[in-house]
């Protein structure tokens, strides 16, 4: 069957373009939030496999933090379990930190564990409470008990760098400990930020269902200064959900990680697109 050249000079001109990128990453940290609704289907999870293993592959160092709040309260509502949210946090009691850390530390992160073993990757999965990697200390809101919701307090790295020296590719469950042992269930983008300003990462790629940061107009923005955000914040063009992200983003790049990007998680290679792209996707932030 005769070659397709069109199809193969494109794919030329994909591999020439990405090259570049590929050398001034090789050796670098990334740290990847995979949210729950990015992961809706098997394709889904596979293309995001796909790309991860490709970075290892070339020489990056990607670091895996994920949420799951689709399927906790999926499972709360099969249980009869109503969800309720305290400004964006899941109030989280006894019964509902159980299945927090059913779903997070197992079922969630062994699914992606699995496909990334399936793309032939070699990842481990963790939650907080392996090698005391996430100390969490309890969090309220406006002075109301949330329940077992808690704040990152410090992070021990050790484990993660030990992982990724040995050619692994850690999958990180956002379930902290606390002082007396008790779990945590933390939001998932704040532990990608302490971890991205920890492990000192090139990048922080927060994955999340929207095309990134849009204006009053809908139009994707990006190479934003952290004073633009700021600005964009005062004026009330970042609002709700959006904002604990843009946040999040902020201050790992306050603390020395180069960007922050904030990319549509459900477009197919999302990630490549950002990383091995002149245009990238998504909405960048610098310091």
């Amino acid at each position: 069957m005769p070659i397709d050249l069109t199809s193969a000079q494109t794919t030329a001109r994909v591999l020439t373009e990405a090259l570049p990128y590929i050398r001034r990453f090789a050796g670098k940290t990334f740290v990847v939030k995979y949210g729950g609704n990015a992961m809706k289907d098997d394709d889904m999870i596979a293309s995001f496999a796909r790309d991860i293993v490709l970075m290892k592959r070339v020489g990056m160092h990607p670091v895996v933090v994920h949420g799951g709040g689709p399927q906790i309260g999926s499972h709360l509502e099969k249980l009869g379990k109503e969800s309720k949210f305290i400004e964006g946090m899941r109030v989280t009691d006894d019964e509902t930190m159980d299945v927090v850390e059913m779903m997070l530390g197992g079922l969630v992160n062994k699914a992606i564990v699995a496909a990334i073993q399936k793309q032939g990757g070699q990842a481990v999965g963790l939650t907080g409470k392996d090698g005391g990697l996430i100390r969490a200390r309890k969090l309220t809101i406006k002075g109301q008990d949330i329940g077992q919701v808690g704040e990152v307090e410090a992070i021990d790295p050790r484990v993660v760098k030990h992982l990724e020296a040995g050619g692994f590719i850690p999958v990180i469950a956002p379930v902290g400990v606390g002082s007396q042992g008790e779990a945590f269930n933390i939001n998932a983008d704040l532990v990608a930020g302490k971890m991205a300003s920890v492990l000192q990462a090139e990048k922080l790629m927060l994955l999340t269902n929207a095309p990134g940061l849009m204006d009053k107009a809908g139009k994707v923005l990006t190479g934003l200064t952290v004073p633009q955000v700021e600005g964009l914040i005062a004026d009330g063009t970042i609002y709700g959900g959006m904002l604990p992200k843009i946040q999040c983003a902020l201050d790992a790049v306050a603390s020395g990680v180069k960007t922050a990007v904030i990319i549509d998680g459900r477009l197919d290679h999302s990630v490549l697109l950002e990383l091995f792209t002149d245009e990238g996707i998504g909405t960048l932030i610098k310091g």
